[in-house]
């Protein structure tokens, strides 16, 4: 194996675009347009990638998978070096994890995305509770 990148679907991508570029950094690395909007694009930042496809683009992709694609939300789980500027720039986003340590030894913090998906940010190593 290679890598693994998670395709979360949605019925828009352009607001969740906006989420990952203008507050986390990432890069649209390729899009695939349908009209006058996007059916599906990736984001990108270092070795993390994220694939965003819309309800309308799966039905034409894989027919037979569309209904499942509907089922969500997605959780994703995303270390990161240190928490504390990714709780920056997420200000103002709905917090589904409020900053926590766990007894494995990672502060962890969560959010939702424009459509939904909870994503999770975790800081590893940090002294274990208890």
């Amino acid at each position: 194996m290679k890598k693994s990148a998670p395709v979360l679907f949605v019925e828009e991508i352009e607001p969740c675009m906006k989420f990952w570029t203008e507050r986390l950094g990432f890069e649209k690395t390729a899009e695939v347009p349908d009209g006058d909007w996007l059916a599906f694009v990736i984001l990108q930042k270092g070795s993390v990638e994220v694939m965003y496809e819309t309800f309308a683009g799966a039905e034409k992709d894989f027919p037979a998978l569309a209904e499942a694609a509907r089922k969500g939300p997605t959780f994703l789980y995303v270390e990161v070096e240190k928490l504390e500027p990714f709780i920056k720039a997420l200000a103002g986003v709905r917090v589904v994890l409020p900053e926590r340590m766990t007894f494995y030894g990672a502060k962890e913090f969560g959010v939702t995305d424009p459509a939904g998906h909870h994503v999770i940010f975790a800081e590893m190593g940090a002294a274990p509770q208890g």
